[in-house]
């Protein structure tokens, strides 16, 4: 899952970065409404974290262009305005969902993950090929039965892999899906992921490189 966090306090900003990268999620953080809409305008993200009040460009602003232009995406508006009429008004610039300053981490965790299975085409809550299982809401693989230990970068390319449902996965969709911009476009980072998570799935071989620079979960 891609996800920007947009907050101008930058404690809070770079730690809840930390908290969702540390889930597995490609976390961007930017300080400003300004720097949000030029990261908006170069890399989907699935949900936007957003706190309302910005420097520059509002929240608000934020919010009605995402909504207009990035359809797909998701807004989570982070605030310290937690009134019901406030809440009712960032619902009704097309926010998905609201969260009051303070939080509780655990919670904002599992609502961007809940707007994260809400893009365009559903992905099923379980992900599925053969005796492969994925349950993204339990963080918990299996296959045969077993559990598969796998880290957060393995289990996110496990799951963009799995989600494409048999098609072709390019090396620059899982860099830009699983990774951040902090990534370099160069790094081999994709490569060896994908050598770490076929050793630990184990025979036969269900993850297959594809000749025109990609990979896909099925037969050969």
């Amino acid at each position: 899952m891609r996800v920007l966090v947009v907050e101008d306090f930058e404690v809070l900003a770079r730690t809840v970065g930390v908290g969702l990268r540390r889930e597995g999620m490609a976390v961007d953080v930017v300080l400003d409404g300004e720097a949000a809409l030029d990261h908006l305008a170069m890399t989907r993200y699935d949900v936007v974290v957003l706190d309302r009040d910005l420097p520059g460009v509002p929240g608000d602003e934020v919010c009605r262009q995402i909504v207009d232009e990035h359809s797909a995406t998701r807004v989570l508006m982070l605030t310290a305005a937690s009134s019901v009429r406030q809440r009712v008004d960032g619902l009704g610039l097309g926010a998905d969902d609201y969260l009051a300053k303070p939080f509780d981490f655990a919670e904002l965790v599992a609502r961007v993950r809940a707007l994260g299975r809400r893009p365009g085409t559903a992905v099923p809550p379980i992900l599925e090929y053969g005796e492969l299982t994925l349950d993204p809401g339990r963080r918990v693989a299996t296959r045969d039965g077993r559990r598969l230990e796998l880290s957060p970068k393995e289990f996110a390319v496990l799951e963009c892999l799995l989600a494409a449902h048999g098609r072709l996965v390019s090396a620059e969709d899982l860099l830009e899906r699983v990774w951040d911009e902090a990534a370099d476009p160069f790094t081999t980072a994709v490569k060896t992921t994908i050598r770490r998570l076929r050793t630990k799935l184990g025979d036969p071989a269900i993850i297959h490189t594809v000749r025109e620079g990609g990979y896909r979960i099925g037969e050969p």
